[in-house]
């Protein structure tokens, strides 16, 4: 059977009053021109009540009313956020009380205590890869496997033994080093290890039972926190796979002993959407109670923005 040219009749088609539909976009929730000398409060009223402004806005508002409460905002902290220089903003964060602990992998600490001792990190890779010297410095691998192995022989997890040696030394950029202001602050940081994806796991002095061991503390110090964020806040900030996982583990863990975490926000901050982080962070734990968000940003950008916001919000 074929079709003939025939034309579909409109002439019957119902309509109806635009008034009486609802709009997803409507002018009251359009953005205003910034008034010069606002400052960050400003900029954040004349963003429209639309999309990622209006979930940014919502991390704001949730941040400072978790603060206020005193229940607890969890960063999970990718290396990237050193390697972009945002130390001194997530250190400024935990001395004002937006910060309650700190998660991060392998090459977050590596990076921080290289900033630390040196004020620089993170070495050009194609330079040096084809002469063998890629992740050869003598002070990042010999020194940080021997604190990690001195601090699990005396009931320490990775974070907590280099946290504490970087205070105790005192080094030039002490200032700018999350490890050791942790330390100062008393606010726990975890690392969480993949063996072998970090440059100190080709040292000699590598110890995979210390590795394993400490790694393995600071997971369950990290299940310890998790467990307290019924009402609270975790963070994701630029890591793709690890902390992703290590929070999704956490979570299981704490509901399995029946520990609620009602009302949880969870936020991943990052570049680009990727799929461990949507469905680990974002999706999965706040399904049946909470909140997931996803600000999509370049850490540089966004973390410092995110910040200052905060910071007004309070002063």
């Amino acid at each position: 059977m074929t079709f003939p040219y025939e034309e579909f009749d409109v002439s019957d088609v119902h309509t109806y009053a635009l008034k009486s539909r609802h709009s997803k976009a409507r002018f009251s929730d359009f953005a205003r021109p910034y008034e010069p000398g606002t400052g960050v409060a400003g900029l954040l009223d004349s963003l429209p009540n639309i999309l990622a402004s209006a979930d940014f806005v919502e991390v704001v508002k949730t941040l400072k009313r978790t603060r206020e409460a005193e229940n607890g905002i969890v960063w999970g902290l990718g290396a990237h956020i050193v390697k972009t220089g945002l130390s001194p903003v997530i250190i400024d964060l935990m001395e004002r009380g937006f910060v309650s602990a700190i998660a991060t992998n392998g090459a977050g600490m590596i990076h921080d205590f290289e900033v630390a001792i040196a004020g620089a990190t993170s070495e050009e890779v194609d330079e040096s890869l084809d002469s063998g010297k890629f992740g050869m410095a003598d002070e990042t691998g010999r020194v940080l496997n021997e604190e990690i192995a001195k601090g699990v022989t005396n009931g320490l997890g990775i974070g907590q033994a280099v946290g504490e040696y970087l205070l105790n030394l005192h080094p030039p950029f002490e200032r700018v080093s999350i490890f050791a202001s942790a330390a100062r602050l008393n606010i726990p940081v975890t690392v969480h290890v993949a063996i072998g994806t970090d440059v100190i796991h080709m040292h000699p002095a590598a110890s995979g039972e210390a590795l394993g061991e400490g790694s393995l503390k600071d997971f369950y110090y990290f299940v310890s926190s998790v467990s307290r964020l019924a009402n609270g806040v975790y963070l994701n900030c630029g890591s793709a796979v690890l902390l992703p996982e290590v929070f999704l583990k956490a979570v299981s863990l704490v509901r399995n002993r029946g520990v609620s975490l009602a009302n949880l926000t969870t936020v991943n901050l990052d570049f680009l959407r990727q799929y461990r982080p949507q469905t680990n962070v974002v999706r999965r734990p706040t399904s049946a109670s909470g909140r997931g968000i996803s600000l999509v940003g370049h850490h540089e950008i966004l973390v410092p923005l995110l910040a200052a916001a905060l910071v007004e919000s309070v002063t």
